[in-house]
């Protein structure tokens, strides 16, 4: 059995990065659930689908289960990725369950150490810790989080930060460090102490990116990396190009694993798919001006008289969008994955309703043949 990196472990081994193959599909799938909010539709509804949802992909063998960190958008319920991943965790048994991600700039490390350490120990061994530099949010909700009235997303700080939270999950500040005597509970040193049981296990971290910076960070420090391409489709290429150029083999990898993130709708009908990527485009414009919202209803979305610079918007957002019948979101996947050569694609489904995104994540699994049980 091919583990992490290309190397060997035995079939009983857990790979906590590479997940298998189920039936046709050309890698792993995995989901990213934004606990989408629809217009009529409460924050309960959508953590109730995601609850729903996390269950039906585990039964059906994807790989992974991530939530993202965004913040002051009323269509996204998700800023608080270690709470809803608690609850992912009580009613799931197998699926990997992680962040994707947290904004590490909006937190202290030992914060986010603690958060998922308690996480591992929810769910020993299915925890991912994916982490981003973008605020996930506007500059004024970032600068209230931060509790400053500046911003520093420079190539300096991440990496410090990151540095910072890594030892923090191993507990392994170095003598004469102010952190020494500082540890993260749950964690390593609880094992270390007198009577100690603890599992030295902690959360694999990934780095997320939608440019350059974060694809040759995770190259040098030879971590998994994951690509936004579905916000960012014109620079995935390059990003995964160049994480692959500058991958440095780690005690983690032996060589590069990247995963993209694709937006992704299966519906019955291609009408109703084009209805709802109708209604994605114009909760994005209304995103990117300033003005978000609950998540419109296709009607909605039907009514409104989009400008020229909309129409055109509206159309570049949704070529990207990966959506249609069954065969036809099939057939995108197949080509994205043989354009990108990604080990892994994980889909995020936008749709007004949730018995609609748990029905495209079914006939995307039925179309790929992967497992009912």
């Amino acid at each position: 059995m091919l583990g992490t990196g290309g190397h060997t472990v035995a079939a009983d081994e857990a790979d906590e990065i590479r997940g298998s193959v189920h039936g046709t599909a050309p890698v792993p799938l995995s989901v990213l659930d934004l606990v989408t909010v629809g217009a009529g539709s409460t924050a309960t509804d959508a953590l109730r689908t995601s609850v729903a949802l996390a269950r039906l992909t585990e039964s059906r063998g994807f790989h992974r289960y991530w939530v993202a960190e965004h913040h002051s958008m009323p269509g996204v319920a998700s800023s608080s990725p270690a709470v809803i991943l608690a609850h992912l965790a009580a009613h799931t048994d197998r699926i990997r369950l992680g962040s994707g991600g947290v904004m590490l700039p909006n937190h202290a490390p030992l914060v986010i150490a603690e958060q998922f350490g308690t996480l591992e120990a929810l769910a020993p061994g299915r925890v991912d810790l994916g982490l981003g530099r973008a605020p996930g949010t506007d500059g004024a909700t970032a600068a209230a989080l931060r509790r400053t009235e500046t911003l520093s997303e420079g190539a300096d700080d991440f990496p410090q930060q990151l540095a910072e939270l890594t030892r923090f999950l191993d507990d392994d500040f170095p003598d004469g460090h102010p952190y020494r005597r500082i540890h993260a509970i749950p964690g390593p040193v609880q094992g270390s102490s007198p009577g100690g049981v603890q599992s030295p296990h902690r959360p694999p971290v990934w780095l997320l990116g939608s440019s350059g910076f974060s694809a040759r960070l995770a190259g040098v420090l030879g971590l998994p990396f994951a690509f936004a391409h579905h916000f960012s489709a014109q620079n995935t290429i390059p990003a995964l190009d160049l994480y692959r150029q500058t991958f440095r083999p780690s005690a983690v990898l032996d060589e590069p694993y990247a995963l993209i993130g694709v937006s992704a709708l299966a519906t019955d009908d291609e009408r109703e798919a084009r209805r709802q990527t109708r209604a994605m485009a114009l909760n994005m414009i209304r995103l990117r001006t300033g003005r978000p919202g609950l998540f419109p209803d296709p009607e909605e979305a039907e009514r409104h008289e989009f400008s020229p610079m909309e129409e055109e918007f509206a159309a570049s957002w949704t070529a990207n969008i990966v959506h249609g019948t069954a065969d036809e979101v099939r057939s995108g996947l197949d080509d994205l994955h043989k354009r990108t050569g990604a080990d892994e694609l994980m889909l995020t489904s936008h749709a007004h309703r949730g018995d609609l995104r748990l029905r495209s994540y079914e006939l995307i699994a039925d179309t790929y043949g992967l497992p009912t049980a």
